[in-house]
């Protein structure tokens, strides 16, 4: 850890008394109105896309249907391992993300998730690309195209899209200092590919990845020092005694001292802004990742990817 953190640490020592850790924050899963709020992130998303891009309010439906099923692959798999509180977010003009949870992670699971996203859209542009070449219809052509163009660009090896999570998953999930570098070509070739696409609305997604991964830093040193204070970060909130709650919770107020102006570490008494702590706090702890990957099973999400990426391609390519 960095010197100041360990001499801001013996500041927090000398201002607590054993036994004085109150009960950590209780989380409640907000489930009921999910529904009602993807439904209006949905709504505003074709808003947005009718005035700013595209007026078609037939390619517009064509759009929402891809990224509704795209979501719902991994939404499906993530139920069917069992992941607890699934929900799908709908992100306005940037696309949709689905998350959940669960604390012991199956690397063979998860990569069936993330490919359970892109692949059955790819199948179904490729079924419509296909039957079209009889059928000449202007509709099926541009479904077609809009299934095949959204998800193959998904399956990009970049994070945080569906391509560079897979290679993240198969080779290095748990090597901090490769995941760090790859989200740095993540962010350049994202940026490219953006202003290629003159799309700079998107360019806030490597923005965004650069924020994670500033954020990523500072709690990767957070769990380096609660490492050499062998103090468990790979439970979920559930688990994690009250202590080590307001231990981590001080980490945070010495590595983000800006975002926490006015809480004092030490002082266990709860925030107005407590439920962003418990967020953060989230984020620091991590789950217990299975390396169940046989050779066979890489080698098979290997060849659906390697086809889901270039199939589509030479399809087009050998029909036109």
């Amino acid at each position: 850890m960095d010197e100041p953190f360990n001499s801001e640490q013996n500041q927090f020592e000398q201002t607590s008394s054993p036994g004085s850790f109150p009960p950590k924050p209780i989380v409640e899963e907000r489930s009921r109105n999910s529904l009602t709020r993807s439904l209006m992130s949905l709504f505003i998303y074709a808003l947005l896309f009718y005035l700013l891009f595209d007026r078609n309010i037939v390619y517009i439906a064509a759009v929402l249907v891809v990224i509704i099923l795209h979501e719902m692959g991994h939404f499906l798999f993530m139920k069917l391992f069992n992941y607890s509180n699934v929900k799908i977010f709908i992100i306005p003009l940037l696309g949709a993300l689905t998350t959940g949870k669960k604390q012991q992670v199956s690397q063979w699971q998860l990569s069936l998730i993330i490919l359970a996203g892109p692949l059955p859209g790819i199948l179904i542009g490729c079924l419509l690309f296909w039957f079209n070449k009889e059928w000449h219809n202007e509709t099926v052509s541009m479904l077609s195209k809009t299934f095949l163009v959204i998800n193959v660009l998904n399956c990009l090896p970049f994070f945080p899209l569906d391509g560079g999570r897979l290679i993240e998953t198969l080779f290095f999930k748990e090597n901090y200092v490769i995941r760090l570098v790859f989200g740095m070509i993540s962010i350049v070739a994202l940026t490219f590919l953006f202003i290629f696409m003159f799309n700079p609305i998107l360019l806030i997604i490597p923005v965004m990845i650069g924020l994670e991964l500033y954020n990523e830093n500072k709690h990767q040193k957070i769990r380096d020092y609660l490492k050499q204070e062998r103090i468990n970060y790979h439970t979920d909130y559930a688990g994690l005694p009250d202590k080590d709650y307001w231990l981590i919770r001080d980490c945070l107020i010495f590595s983000f001292p800006k975002k926490y102006i006015g809480i004092t570490a030490g002082r266990y008494e709860y925030s107005v802004i407590e439920p962003v702590i418990v967020q953060q706090i989230t984020s620091v702890l991590q789950v217990n990742l299975k390396p169940d990957l046989t050779i066979f099973k890489r080698l098979l999400v290997l060849i659906l990817y390697i086809a889901s990426f270039f199939g589509p391609i030479l399809l087009v390519l050998l029909n036109q």
